[in-house]
């Protein structure tokens, strides 16, 4: 097994310097696994979506998430508005307690779901959003080992090709009272982009979040842009594209990484073999490095959030 280890130091208040580590290797299988055929492109309600499920629920355990007294599932129904018919949903999730304030919640999320099989074409939804299921997955296994200052609730959401059912659902139907939610890091599309780019939304409506990403970003090699998330994004707004939209619709904050649209965005083409992994294990660590900052500086987000 292949252990992809990188020498970054950051350091916490009152506490010794520490060198992410990462699996790539898990990162890599994550993907590779819930884009393949056998799970059939994930869309809600299909035995492939149930598929994926198991297996993200397995990793869960593995992982060492823990679940909450309802189980690691929650199941929703939601109505179709062009078909007017009412389906159901699942979403996982689960958390990791915090040594310092267990009753803040960073909630680091994506959604597992993709657009299933469509005349008879196979999407598989490697990077949309495989990758950022596989990222979350990432954070926990490291933060298991070194626990965060605050608990972190980790949560793969269904249906957010849908219209994102399942996270507004979550977001009605919190697992912990609504106060003690300080703010969500959704992950959607973060495995490849030709210019080594990815963007972070968010930064426009909570500027003071934008040295806390710098922190990471400083030590990335990965070029870290900002945007996406105001009105004058042109129609690339992205605040309301993804997972992160039900959460701001509650003024609850958000950072939101993705990458650009690219050539197999939505396509079958969508598949692992496109990954780009270099990229995609530096933007992993990225990620995992921002939720730690974020972590050591979450009563800060939570005061600044009952300021406003």
């Amino acid at each position: 097994m292949k252990i992809f280890i990188f020498s970054l130091l950051f350091v916490t208040s009152g506490a010794i310097a520490q060198s992410i580590v990462l699996d790539q290797q898990q990162l890599l299988d994550d993907v590779r696994i819930l884009a393949s055929t056998d799970f059939g492109g994930r869309a809600t309600g299909t035995g492939g979506n149930h598929k994926a499920r198991t297996y993200l629920r397995k990793r869960f355990e593995a992982v060492g998430i823990k679940a909450f007294p309802s189980g690691y599932e929650q199941a929703f129904t939601f109505t179709r508005r062009f078909w007017r018919t009412t389906e159901n949903g699942v979403n996982l999730m689960g958390y990791i307690p915090g040594t310092r304030s267990p009753k803040s919640y960073l909630v680091i999320s994506a959604h597992y779901d993709h657009l299933g099989s469509r005349k008879g074409k196979l999407y598989p939804g490697a990077d949309d959003n495989a990758s950022g299921v596989a990222v979350m997955l990432a954070a926990a296994a490291w933060f298991k080992p070194h626990p965060p200052a605050h608990s972190i609730l980790f949560v793969t959401f269904d249906a957010e090709e849908l219209g994102m059912k399942g996270s507004r659902y979550f977001v009605s139907a919190l697992p912990v009272p609504k106060e003690q939610v300080v703010m969500n890091l959704n992950l959607d599309m973060v495995s490849r982009n030709d210019k080594n780019e990815i963007y972070v939304a968010g930064i426009s409506k909570r500027s003071d979040f934008k040295p806390l990403v710098q922190q990471a970003a400083a030590r990335s090699t990965v070029a870290v842009r900002y945007g996406h998330d105001s009105f004058f994004a042109h129609g690339d707004n992205w605040t309301d594209s993804s997972d992160q939209a039900p959460f701001n619709d509650e003024d609850i904050p958000f950072l939101m990484f993705g990458v650009e649209d690219h050539a197999d965005y939505h396509q079958p083409s969508d598949t692992f073999e496109h990954i780009q992994q270099d990229f995609f294990a530096k933007t992993a660590h990225l990620i995992v490095d921002t939720a730690t900052v974020l972590d050591q500086h979450l009563d800060e987000v939570k005061a600044k959030r009952s300021w406003w």
